[in-house]
């Protein structure tokens, strides 16, 4: 290969030192070079045929190694790192290089990354350290205001309490003089907090801004050194070609170079220059060396210029004029396959290319060109030139000596845009910038040499000083942020946080302010607001009992002459006027009471009383009321009673009687066919099983029968009704799975088949003196007062009322009630209420013929309270196979209740006609009488009671069921024992009590007067009326005869409290007086101690009065009208009648 190519081995050593490391890597890995230097066999052919040698993974390898060595890397702060394995600039022995060259020799792609992540820790630690000091100052700010405002608000609070509790006007005078400057220095530290958001805001803004100007810097910075270090490596490229083309071409003859082994070899080492777009050598040809020159290579030398061509694409060197005649020529002879065009064209016809020769030649250094348009290209581009000299120069040569030993010209061409896109391409920027490449050796008229128009908004600017190589020429990159700047957000949200916590502060303390202010006045209002209200309260009570006294008063008097005048001799229709007067009064009074109890509830004075009471006994009482409404309406009545709820309850009777009363009437009212249904059980008992007793809240989801197009439910009346259960759900009972261990949460129902509650109604059917429509007035009557009442004493008891109503089917009003469980024994509490003696029937059987299973269930109840063994059966089959096998057992029944459905339909008596021939045939011929038949029904039919009477076989008994009733019919039928009434009767009592009692009526209203003494008279009292207390002072000085008084509350000049008190304290000052001996008892009639029995007489239903009664030394007190069972208390009590025995 020397010999072929006379070289060598001095020659071609030098020659690769010329080369860069990458190349000689290259070459060393081919075999083209070894150990030492030394040079191979290998063929310079071969040596220029490199790349195709070298396999695709070491062409990748050697790219990659170009890259790592101009790798630079860019990060959003300007931290630079640069991982070149040969250069030797100080900047890459800073302390970022030492952090990064490690990762970026390991992997030349991993650099940007590298890079980056550091750059985001240093861009944390700056944020960090702000932020760290932001919120310390924040904090600080935060605590102070925070400690401020508990000592205002302490200081404010003990400052209102002390006020509201003394009232002193010079501590209210100071109050409102300290708020005064409290509320400008308040809005003084507000404007302070404000200015402080303001300069926080702005120191943040600024810092933000500083960080964006660096971060410019460092970017336009580094982009202009990695620009600058590409085109330093693509000149030493540049000059190895030069070197290159003097060793194989002039320096050897033969040439070694021709133009396919050029375009052969720059073509193959291409990646060696990925920044230039072409290569071409010219040679130096003088004028009177022109025309053996292009006889030689066959073509004329063309001029550069395009001439006449408009488009430079569009360039032909065909179409090329010859160049001028000029002292020397420089026609391209080799060129790159990318400039091939310009074979043949002469470089020093140019302006700019022959400046740039005539410079390169004379310093012997590469030569620059200014800006201008490349062929075939429309950008700008730059030439730069190296001179090829004949032999090598020493250093001190002349400009003449170099150009006398010039030998031709190696020119690269340099596409600026392209240059500059690929090298953008390597960076990996969070924020682009706008990078513009001018041309300034002329500061006047800058040639811009890559960049668009593009104006980028904002004022920062940064420009980078570019060095190429050509001291001659001049050149900057400009760089402006690509995007408006990014809202300062943490600067803004910072400030605006202290801003709006400032703010929001101050109108804490402000507020604290006003509200303490408000607080004072609002107690200098509510002093003089509660002496009114007392005043009102104390007037209000006052009404209320004035009223109920001067509207009963006179009520009770047309009540008690409407009573009296029953007790004489009238007619029919006479005694039918009077019983309408008085049902018509009582009504009235109801109408009054409720109106009373209202406002009483109202008012917060109502207290209800722990006096033990027994459920069931309520019930009947509330059965007894409604019976003959019942009966007119044919509408069945009937309770049950879970035999889980206790016997006797502690709680107030009276409201709870109240509550069932009330919707058990409205109920009543609404309904005109079915049944009414009352229902109690305990709330522990529908948890466990989710229903109610007996599951008689289920009836809807069971239809019994399907006959005549109607459909029958099992219900007590067979008729579909409302479901409560949902109702049931939402109360709080059934929501806490616990209580109190001596307290009974019971719940009750009252459920109807009316004619329901709309939709719209049930919104407001709780609202006192609302009704459903104007026309539910008109047609059922009614004040609308009834259920808001039975909501009110419902709550007042602890539980909670609800109902479902369907419109046209029907309500139930479900609600629960608090009682605690009663420790003592039932039996020392019971009412005086006819009650059969449970040994009556105790061991007793009977059997029930009914074909609904819930009545059955009801008539079961009342009998089991009876002691009596029950057995039910749904027809009168069932009833006979019952027998006979009773028969067999010697266990007959002693009675069958039996209902008028399974009796028959009209006046049919299949099945007594069949007991009777069941007796006669001697089926029946066990040693016991034949069971009693009773017949049940709401409404029983004459002939049915009339055979049944006349054949003396049975009984009716009469719906709504109740203990009383059921107990009486079955002791006459039965003929077991005598009925013992517990309370014997009443007249007869009072009559052997009250006759010959010495009684004071005291009351300053005539009729009063004379409607009490003739109630009296009516007993065979002996009865003294006065019309004043003073008078019943009088009357009541020890000594006297009188048995007991009977005094009115309300009376002019004094009042009955008064007199009550006057009366006791003359009998205390006797009685001490005998007690300590200063008199004798024989002066006082032998009485030791005096105390006249003084029973209050009132219409007032406050209880607040009851007690006023109690205080003031009375004994009790009694309503007026006078009843009977009220009047036989009170005598019973007071004058101590033993109730056993009358005539005592």
């Amino acid at each position: 290969m020397l010999g072929q190519f006379n070289l060598s081995t001095n020659q071609l050593q030098a020659l690769v030192s010329l080369l860069t490391w990458t190349e000689r890597e290259c070459m060393g890995k081919s075999g083209l070079i070894h150990d030492g230097n030394q040079v191979s066999s290998m063929s310079i052919p071969d040596s220029l045929c490199i790349r195709d040698k070298i396999s695709d993974g070491k062409q990748n390898w050697l790219k990659d190694t170009i890259l790592q060595q101009f790798c630079t890397v860019q990060d959003n702060y300007g931290v630079n790192s640069h991982a070149p394995a040969v250069l030797e600039d100080t900047f890459f022995h800073n302390v970022i290089q030492e952090d990064i060259s490690s990762t970026a020799q390991g992997n030349p792609h991993e650099c940007d990354l590298c890079a980056g992540i550091n750059s985001v820790n240093v861009v944390q630690n700056i944020m960090s350290s702000s932020n760290h000091t932001v919120m310390l100052c924040l904090s600080a700010l935060f605590g102070s205001i925070v400690i401020s405002i508990v000592k205002t608000i302490q200081k404010r609070r003990m400052e209102s309490n002390k006020l509201c509790a003394d009232g002193n006007v010079l501590q209210i005078s100071s109050a409102r003089i300290n708020r005064k400057w409290s509320k400008r220095a308040l809005l003084i530290g507000v404007l302070l907090g404000l200015c402080s958001s303001v300069c926080i805001f702005s120191c943040m803004y600024a810092d933000v801004v500083a960080r964006r100007i660096e971060n410019l810097a460092n970017m336009c910075d580094e982009r202009a050194r990695m620009l600058q270090d590409q085109f330093n490596v693509s000149m030493n490229h540049v000059h190895a070609l030069a070197v290159l083309v003097s060793t194989f071409h002039h320096g050897k003859n033969p040439s070694a170079i021709d133009q396919k082994t050029f375009e052969d070899f720059t073509a193959r080492t291409t990646f060696e220059r990925p920044l230039m777009s072409g290569v071409a050598y010219a040679l130096k040809v003088l004028h009177s060396e022109r025309e053996q020159f292009e006889q030689q290579h066959g073509w004329k030398i063309k001029k550069m210029e395009a001439g006449d061509q408009s488009l430079v694409h569009d360039y032909n060197p065909e179409k090329l004029e010859p160049s001028p005649v000029q002292d020397e020529y420089a026609p391209v002879i080799f060129s790159q396959e990318t400039v091939k065009h310009i074979i043949s064209v002469d470089m020093m016809s140019g302006k700019e290319d022959r400046d740039n020769i005539l410079r390169s030649r004379a310093t012997g250094k590469g030569a620059l060109t200014a800006p201008f348009k490349l062929l075939k290209s429309n950008n700008l581009g730059v030439v730069l030139t190296f001179t090829v000299y004949k032999y090598d120069l020493p250093p001190n040569v002349t400009p003449e000596e170099r150009i006398h030993a010039t030998l031709g010209y190696l020119g690269a061409s340099f596409d600026v845009p392209s240059l500059v896109d690929k090298l953008l391409e390597q960076l990996a920027s969070k924020q682009k910038i706008v990078v513009t490449l001018y041309d300034t050796t002329n500061r006047t008229t800058p040639v811009k040499m890559y960049g668009s128009d593009f104006t980028a908004s904002g004022d920062l600017q940064r420009i980078s000083s570019i060095d190429f190589g050509d001291p001659t020429r001049k050149h900057e990159m400009h760089c402006r942020f690509k995007h408006e700047p990014p809202l300062p957000w943490s600067a803004i949200i910072i400030s605006t946080a202290v801003a709006i916590i400032v703010l929001l502060v101050g109108h804490i303390i402000y507020a604290t302010l006003n509200s303490l202010e408000k607080a004072e006045h609002d107690c200098r209002v509510m002093r003089e607001l509660k002496g009114q209200a007392e005043a009102a309260d104390v007037a209000k009570s006052q009404f209320l009992a004035t009223v109920s006294h001067e509207i009963r008063t006179p009520m009770n008097g047309v009540l008690g002459m409407l009573q009296m005048l029953m007790d004489t001799e009238l007619d029919t229709t006479q005694q039918d006027f009077v019983v309408t007067a008085q049902e018509s009064g009582k009504a009235l009074i109801n109408l009054i009471n409720e109106v009373l109890d209202l406002a009483k509830i109202e008012s917060g004075r109502i207290e209800l009383e722990a006096v033990p009471f027994d459920v069931r006994d309520i019930l009947d009482n509330v059965v007894s009321l409604f019976y003959e409404k019942s009966q007119a309406k044919g509408i069945e009545l009937a309770v049950l009673v879970s035999d889980q709820v206790p016997d006797v309850l502690i709680g107030d009777p009276w409201r709870f009687r109240q509550i069932i009363t009330n919707l058990v009437g409205n109920s009543m009212k609404f309904t005109d066919r079915g049944h009414i249904f009352v229902q109690v059980h305990l709330v522990e008992e529908l948890k466990r099983t989710g229903n109610s007793f007996y599951d008689v809240s289920a009836q809807n989801r069971e239809v019994l029968d399907d006959h005549d197009n109607m459909k029958l439910w099992n219900t007590l009346s067979g008729l579909e009704v409302a479901d409560s259960w949902k109702s049931l759900e939402n109360f709080r009972m059934f929501k806490n799975s616990s209580s109190e261990a001596d307290t009974i949460n019971l719940v009750v129902r009252v459920e109807d088949t009316g004619i329901g509650i709309t939709n719209n109604a049930q919104l407001r059917i709780f609202t006192p003196f609302m009704q459903a429509d104007s026309s539910t007035s008109r047609t059922y009557g009614g004040t609308g007062i009834g259920l808001s009442i039975t909501k009110r004493l419902v709550e007042l008891m602890g539980g909670e009322i609800g109902f479902t109503s369907k419109s046209g089917v029907g309500s139930t009003f479900s609600f629960t009630a608090i009682f605690k469980e009663n420790r003592k024994n039932p039996g020392d509490i019971k009412r005086y209420y006819f009650e059969p003696t449970p040994s009556d029937f105790q061991g007793m059987k009977a059997l029930i013929i009914d074909g609904r299973n819930t009545r059955a269930k009801i008539t079961m109840y009342h009998l089991q309270r009876l002691g009596i063994q029950c057995n039910l059966v749904a027809t009168s089959e069932s009833a006979f196979s019952a027998l006979l096998e009773a028969c067999t057992s010697r266990s007959n029944p002693n009675m069958v209740l039996i209902d008028t459905e399974a009796w028959g339909k009209g006046s049919g008596f299949t099945f007594y006609r069949r007991l009777v021939d069941l007796q006669l045939k001697g089926a029946h011929k066990s040693s016991q009488p034949m069971p009693k038949v009773f017949l049940l029904g709401s409404s029983i039919s004459p002939p049915e009671s009339d055979y049944l009477r006349l054949t003396g076989c049975g009984h009716c008994i009469r719906k709504p069921l109740r203990l009383s009733t059921i107990a009486a019919c079955l002791r006459k039928t039965l003929g077991i024992g005598v009925t013992r009434q517990h309370n014997r009767d009443q007249f007869l009592v009072l009559r052997s009590v009250l006759t010959g009692k010495q009684i004071l009526v005291v009351d300053d209203n005539a009729v009063n007067r004379k409607v009490a003494a003739g109630s009296l008279k009516k007993y065979g009292a002996i009865v003294t009326c006065v019309d004043s207390g003073n008078d019943a002072i009088n009357m009541l000085k020890p000594p006297h005869t009188f048995d007991a008084c009977f005094m009115d509350i309300q009376m002019p000049e004094m009042d009955g409290f008064e007199a009550t008190r006057i009366i006791r304290s003359v009998e205390k000052k006797i009685n001490d007086m005998i007690q300590m001996g200063e008199v004798s008892a024989g002066d006082y009639e032998n009485k030791a101690h005096w105390h006249v029995p003084i029973l209050a007489m009132t219409a007032d239903v406050i209880q607040a009065t009851f007690e006023k009664c109690m205080e003031c030394g009375m004994d009790g007190y009694v309503s007026k009208p006078f009843e009977e069972q009220q009047l036989y208390s009170a005598v019973a009590h007071f004058l101590e009648i033993d109730a056993t025995n009358p005539t005592s």
